[in-house]
């Protein structure tokens, strides 16, 4: 297994030559790229990847240039690292011009990604161009609730993009870009959930994985859990130690819990309060009664709300189209309305069975039928 490369620069590839170049930069895109490069590795053993992402991408078997987990950012606090983002993503372009790599996997966040695969393509760099490597993208961007202008300049860069929910393939359908559904990792087989249902189990405050979030959101769960009266104890799952320093610093009171998400696989809670992320789909495929908070800066938030056209934040919620989980935004998180959803999700029966149904529900909707998996959808442009 490759060391993780110094922060002087972008290490060559280890073998002196790179098939596949992996880039996540969010901790829950490294864990399902880290699965996707499993797969690819198993069908093709003597493949050369590298990757920009996280812990899980090094452990699946691709040399780590740099760990990016540790930098996302959400909102104004993006502006503030401008310099960083620019010099970064220029060091990357560069990098894929001087390794040619035969494919790019692009994964998830679409704010650093396409501005990469714009920059391979101006540089001449991806196959679109006339460049020797392919830039493909797994886990679409939210076109579909903003920006949805966004897909045409997809279509002029990428070569093809997987989607992880069945109706996205529809929504670039007046577009060139091949689009496939290769299911949700989630609901794959030999995938392990984070979390599970269990009804005397203690609560879940779950503020999210970027740290300018989770030090507005955090404080708001706290505040909720303890107008609740803290009547069992609450876990915290971190993906990285940078999150944990941010959750710590908001001086949660005894009973609260630190467990890192990493090898936590079925951690059973009988309720959650959480960020409209990753663990909250997770908790909702789980059954766990809950409720979503969300806050971010005021300027962001306005943005938000004039970009944005769909009815909910939750996934889980957008793909039932009923509230499954309540969502209150900004002011509306207040410690009141969340003790509240405190209180019917752990004692309501009618709250619980229901949260059980939609559980079920959407788990037959992430399901449906895919006709290959996402390391099968790589593969074929590896070769």
């Amino acid at each position: 297994m490759s060391e993780v490369s110094s922060s002087a620069g972008l290490a060559p590839p280890a073998h002196g030559a790179v098939d596949l170049l992996v880039i996540a930069a969010e901790h829950s895109g490294d864990e399902h790229a880290a699965r996707v490069v499993q797969g690819v590795l198993a069908a093709q053993p003597g493949l050369k990847v590298c990757a920009l992402g996280g812990a899980r991408l090094h452990a699946a078997g691709a040399q780590l240039l740099r760990n990016l987990t540790g930098h996302s950012a959400l909102g104004l606090a993006v502006v503030t690292r401008l310099s960083y983002y620019r010099a970064l993503i220029a060091e990357i372009v560069d990098w894929i011009g001087r390794h040619r790599p035969r494919a790019v996997c692009f994964v998830d966040s679409s704010g650093l990604n396409l501005r990469i695969a714009a920059g391979l393509f101006a540089k001449g760099y991806s196959a679109k161009a006339g460049g020797p490597t392919k830039a493909v993208y797994y886990i679409s961007p939210q076109v579909w609730a903003s920006r949805a202008g966004r897909r045409f300049e997809m279509a002029k860069l990428l070569d093809g993009l997987a989607a992880i929910f069945p109706f996205e393939p529809e929504v670039y359908a007046d577009t060139s870009l091949p689009v496939e559904f290769v299911g949700h990792p989630f609901v794959a087989p030999d995938y392990a959930p984070p979390v599970r249902y269990d009804p005397s189990g203690p609560v879940l405050l779950l503020p999210g994985s970027r740290r300018s979030a989770v030090a507005r959101i955090f404080p708001a769960l706290l505040a909720g859990y303890q107008a609740w009266g803290a009547q069992r104890p609450a876990e915290v799952l971190y993906p990285g130690e940078e999150i944990l320093a941010v959750l710590k610093a908001a001086r949660p009171p005894v009973g609260v819990a630190f467990r890192p998400t990493a090898g936590s696989a079925g951690v059973g809670a009988s309720a959650v309060l959480t960020s409209s992320g990753t663990m909250s789909l997770h908790c909702a495929l789980a059954g766990i009664p809950g409720a979503i908070a969300y806050r971010t800066d005021l300027l962001t938030y306005w943005i938000g709300r004039s970009l944005v056209k769909v009815p909910y934040l939750g996934i889980a919620n957008l793909l039932l189209r009923e509230p499954m989980y309540p969502e209150y935004l900004q002011g509306a998180a207040t410690p009141a309305v969340l003790a509240a959803e405190l209180a019917t999700c752990t004692g309501d029966a009618a709250r619980i069975s229901r949260t059980a149904v939609q559980a079920g529900q959407l788990r037959a909707l992430l399901g449906e039928a895919a006709k290959r998996t996402a390391p099968v959808w790589l593969a074929d442009y590896l070769r």
